[in-house]
């Protein structure tokens, strides 16, 4: 059977070898495979080897693991589409040189047989190469106007075939002039135009499928104590699931036995697990840590939390897609006064000349020079120059549009937990214990899978401290670790375990038998360069906010720390997406930067979105851009190349503009012989790439 597997922090080959090696060598499993793009692997494996059983043996190994439901996923990392772009491109190409060549003999001064012989040869390598290289355009075009409406296509495709059926007129009467190289040298540069706008859509999947793609695909039922593993489908509100530990939680409900500690990050963004006990509510998606509970089930499939939320992200990514980009715009003006200019210079040289031929050979010069080679390339040449200026930066942008709507920002909204912080708990105060106290806190935090035990050994490992040899080491799920060293009883837990009242910054206490209790204090350290970037935005003028989910006490502090004037804490998915909104009803246009579920929505509900690569998949495939190292000084720099760009593709236009100018009055003279137009298309469309280039 084959498992999916979300690994966030993987980033490096090492971790790609470590993970299959890892997974590899567990009993059952016959091959793992890792993909670093999408931050996932596959496992084939035996039948009776469940994911979740899978989580732990990564996580023990220093990776972050997550169940993925395999059959809520489109596991194909092709893109077709691009695929079929490029091959159409490659023959267009080829063509365009054979043609070419052809033409140069031509216009050397080819004349009578020869010339004809050429224009022959011309056309049986131009129409098969454009009836095959050119179908994404006719496709486009018969669907516009089967629905009676003009897009950028349908100019394409008439020019094209005016082009052909005038030059095949033109040949069969031994005429001096064919633009069978005009027509295939357009195809090919439209083919540029559309292979680099697909591959720059193609990294977009939808996040609200991802978000699905998290939920848990079977559950435990208790039927009269004898446990049963049945599909979702199968189970009804009030039904009794088990959830052992390192599982995630199939449904929303209310714990009825047991006592344990939940993972809610994905939901509130909370750094540290919650303690819940019986009667205490859990959703869908959240992970019981530490003990073995009981739920009674209140929501299951399409009502639980994490399907409401995944829905939420749906709604705001069907509001992202309506934005219309600046060629969308730019060719509700350009197809229907093209169709006018060249209808009407073949109406005037028809009634000036009663000259078919003539008229015929005239309007196709103008559309072959007004087509929109140039317009075609204003938007990918620049966003394709953009995206590798901001690759060489550490940032992916996955979307089409994203560089035009990052240009307009003027508010950026941070989350707090793993987007300004590093997201794991760092222990600051370890000099301050006794190396005997350290020895026997880190004995006692190696038995747990805690994140403050995990952030307590490694400081320990860090300074060198060696843990001592317990004895009858046992975890009391919610509370703590204890065991025996030399007959005395060591405890490390929670405050509420000793009787001590608790305090706002995160912490732990060790008790060894009668001494007093002492505290081990945590922190969550700002990311490389958070603090400069806070600065550097708000010296451009930008306005900064901070939501998080975690308390107001620790919001606060960060906030003061970076210099954030505008905060708002424990905040829920809908609070986030809410905020968001009422900063766009402002009239504002918003960057949402964020790394977890519990950002998603707001991610897909904000103008333009970022997440650093260690995000979950929903987060980063809800954004736009994709941070892919942990500096975060790269996003004021991300903003600058936007405006660049937009500039850029604004200057595309006006050169598209000024060509047409020029170009179009000559070809309404009857002057642009098919020389002037091949030479004028292809000039329009180097002048906009190498315009584009200046971004580099």
């Amino acid at each position: 059977m084959r498992l999916a597997l979300s690994l966030p922090t993987v980033h490096c080959q090492n971790c790609i070898v470590g993970v299959e090696r890892i997974l590899e060598s567990h009993p059952g499993v016959k091959t793992a495979r890792v993909n670093l793009t999408l931050k996932r692997v596959l496992v084939d494996a035996d039948t009776g080897v469940m994911a979740h059983n899978l989580v732990p043996v990564l996580e023990a190994a220093g990776f972050e693991a997550h169940e993925l439901d395999l059959s809520a996923l489109d596991m194909t990392d092709t893109d077709p589409v691009s695929r079929d772009l490029l091959m159409r491109l490659a023959v267009a190409g080829f063509a365009t040189m054979n043609v070419m060549l052809l033409s140069i003999s031509i216009w050397s001064g080819a004349e009578a047989a020869t010339r004809d012989l050429f224009h022959w040869i011309s056309a049986a390598i131009t129409m098969p190469a454009i009836a095959f290289s050119a179908q994404p355009f006719f496709k486009n075009a018969w669907g516009a106007l089967r629905v009676r409406r003009l897009n950028m296509d349908v100019p394409i495709v008439l020019a094209i075939l005016l082009a052909l059926l005038s030059s095949l007129w033109e040949t069969i009467l031994s005429g001096p002039h064919a633009y069978f190289d005009a027509a295939i040298a357009l195809t090919f540069f439209l083919l540029v135009g559309r292979y680099l706008d697909q591959r720059t859509r193609s990294a977009a999947r939808s996040a609200a499928k991802e978000l699905t793609a998290l939920e848990v695909s079977w559950a435990t039922r208790l039927d009269g104590g004898k446990e049963t593993i049945v599909s979702l489908d199968k189970l009804r509100p009030g039904d009794r699931v088990s959830v052992k530990p390192g599982e995630r939680i199939p449904v929303d409900g209310t714990i009825v036995d047991g006592q344990s500690e939940i993972d809610q990050s994905f939901l509130t963004g909370e750094t540290l697990p919650a303690f819940a006990d019986i009667g205490a509510t859990v959703s869908a998606g959240e992970v019981n840590l530490t003990g073995p509970l009981t739920i009674r089930a209140t929501a299951v499939g399409h009502d639980t939390s994490l399907h409401q939320m995944a829905e939420l992200v749906a709604i705001a990514e069907t509001g992202r897609k309506n934005y219309s980009s600046l060629a969308d715009r730019a060719a509700k003006l350009y197809a229907p006064g093209v169709h006018v200019l060249s209808a009407l210079s073949f109406a005037g040289w028809l009634a000036f000349t009663w000259d078919i031929r003539t008229s015929l050979n005239i309007a196709a010069a103008v559309l072959i020079i007004t087509c929109p080679c140039a317009l075609g390339l204003a938007v990918p040449a620049v966003t394709t120059a953009a995206s590798g200026k901001l690759f060489r930066r550490g940032m992916l942008i996955k979307s089409a549009t994203a560089l035009e709507r990052l240009a307009a920002v003027d508010t950026i909204v941070f989350d707090k937990t793993g987007t300004l912080t590093s997201g794991t708990p760092e222990l600051i105060n370890l000099n301050d214990h006794a190396r005997c106290d350290q020895e026997i806190a880190c004995a006692l935090a190696r038995a747990s899978a805690h994140p403050l035990s995990k952030a307590l050994v490694h400081a320990a490992q860090e300074a060198g401290v060696k843990p001592v040899a317990l004895s009858s080491v046992s975890e009391t799920p919610g509370w703590g670790i204890e065991g025996y060293w030399n007959g005395s009883r060591v405890q490390l837990g929670r405050a509420e375990w000793f009787g001590v009242k608790p305090f706002a910054s995160t912490h732990c206490w060790l008790k060894i038998e009668e001494k007093d209790a002492g505290v081990f204090l945590f922190s969550d350290k700002p990311r490389i360069g958070s603090k400069d970037m806070i600065t550097a935005l708000q010296s451009a003028k930008k306005d900064v906010f901070l939501y998080s989910g975690d308390s107001p006490t620790t919001v606060q502090s960060l906030a003061d720390q970076m210099g954030i004037k505008k905060w708002k804490a424990e905040a829920l998915p809908e609070d986030k997406v809410n905020w968001v909104h009422e900063l766009q009803q402002d009239g504002r246009r918003v960057l949402m930067v964020g790394d977890g579920l519990n950002d998603t929505a707001a991610l897909a509900a904000a103008d333009v979105s970022i997440s650093p690569a260690s995000a979950l998949d929903a987060a980063r495939v809800a954004s736009d851009i994709v941070l892919l190292g942990s500096d975060l000084t790269s996003i004021p720099d991300a903003l600058n190349v936007a405006q660049k760009s937009v500039r850029r593709i604004r200057e595309n236009f006006q050169i598209a503009t000024v060509y047409n100018i020029i170009a179009v009055p000559l070809a309404v003279a009857g002057l642009a012989t098919p020389l002037i137009a091949a030479l004028a298309m292809s000039a329009s469309s180097v002048s906009v790439s190498l315009n584009a280039l200046r971004l580099k």
